[in-house]
């Protein structure tokens, strides 16, 4: 654990803007998180929201279910674990997140129009096999 010395009060403010501006995730991390924000697997909220210049996001990623979790490679030090993510990566993520979610609806609105029966029971005269007997 860190210790900062509460005597020095400009190391304080260092350590704490450090905090506000949040980390950068690297190329596979963002990747993993993205394919996690994109199944519905990330919680995302402002870091402050009340203040403006504070853009940071706090992500919770979970840990994907097992049918996905079977396809997925995911560092474990990424999931179950609350950390602060940097104002760019934190905007993409959301809009990945938001992408996922409207990408799935249109997969289960497409699967409820769908119909199973005609596709595989019924077929025109012209693909008979017995029509030309």
């Amino acid at each position: 654990m860190k210790r900062i010395n509460v005597t020095d009060i400009g190391q304080l403010r260092n350590e704490l803007n450090k905090y506000r501006k949040g980390r950068k995730l690297d190329i596979r991390q963002f990747n993993q998180a993205a394919r996690l924000a994109w199944l519905g697997k990330a919680v995302m909220m402002p870091l402050d929201p009340e203040d403006p210049d504070t853009r940071s996001f706090l992500v919770y990623l979970d840990h994907p279910d097992p049918f996905s979790g079977h396809f997925l490679n995911v560092d474990e030090d990424l999931v179950g674990h609350i950390f602060v993510l940097d104002a760019e990566q934190g905007q993409y993520l959301a809009e990945i997140v938001e992408q996922g979610v409207r990408e799935r609806a249109a997969l289960y609105q497409d699967l409820d129009r769908r119909e199973f029966y005609f596709g595989k029971f019924y077929r025109p005269e012209s693909e008979d096999p017995d029509q030309g007997r």
